[in-house]
């Protein structure tokens, strides 16, 4: 699904990432995990185009998109919920839902895909015609990633999605991911810190510090004390 081979990021002449490879199989979910500041953002950014690997290789389904820009990476199928949830605060919910139609070559809304996402997520049904900007930050997370869900991407890209949200919400979106991974038909690269939550639901784990992947593997085969020794500040 996803392939990053040797890719290298930079801010200016500051090399963020070195030589990243990393894997998204078909239908999983994959984690990238790693203490502030180490580049896990970074290589979202990276994937999603806004930002350059000035050396290496992105492939997705097969193809080379290191060079094309991000909306063509959206319509190819990418779907990315930055850390900050980065939703429109003037909005309504159903109007920011809308919105999720916009990185699409049609971007005609489609309704069962709305009421799709209302399923996943029943507050946002609730509070539809809500401003967005008056929601909780659990509410808004929820609807940062139902926006990208409307229009069915084939990955998702989650970044940080626990951040600052009450548990009660936090099962909520674990039990939606669940639901995704269930099905299959749907790949994820999450970046988390919340352990227990990614040990919960990845199938593989990579661990980066300083830009480097420094441990990999099948979620059954890593150690948690080393997981945790590279995310301990």
């Amino acid at each position: 699904m996803l392939t990053l081979d040797q890719v290298s990021t930079y801010y200016g002449e500051s090399r963020i990432l070195t030589n990243v490879s990393l894997e998204v199989p078909e239908g999983q979910v994959v984690c990238l995990m790693g203490r502030n500041g180490v580049g896990k953002t970074t290589t979202l950014k990276t994937i999603m185009g806004a930002l350059k690997a000035r050396t290496g290789r992105i492939s997705f389904q097969g193809k080379d998109i290191t060079r094309i820009p991000s909306h063509l990476r959206a319509q190819a199928g990418i779907g990315y919920v930055p850390q900050g949830r980065g939703i429109f605060p003037h909005l309504t919910v159903y109007e920011n839902l809308i919105m999720g139609f916009e990185a699409l070559p049609i971007k005609t809304p489609n309704p069962e895909a709305i009421e799709e996402a209302y399923d996943l997520f029943p507050v946002l049904k609730t509070m539809r015609t809500r401003v967005a900007g008056t929601l909780s930050g659990g509410q808004q997370q929820q609807l940062a990633i139902a926006r990208v869900l409307v229009r069915h991407p084939k990955l998702l890209l989650l970044d940080e999605p626990t951040e600052g949200i009450q548990p009660s919400i936090v099962m909520q979106i674990e039990e939606v991911i669940q639901s995704i991974k269930e099905k299959r038909i749907m790949s994820i690269l999450l970046v988390e810190q919340f352990l227990d939550f990614a040990l919960g639901i990845a199938d593989y784990c990579y661990v980066i510090e300083k830009g480097v992947i420094v441990s990999k593997g099948p979620i059954s085969d890593l150690q948690e004390g080393v997981i945790k020794e590279y995310l301990s500040v």
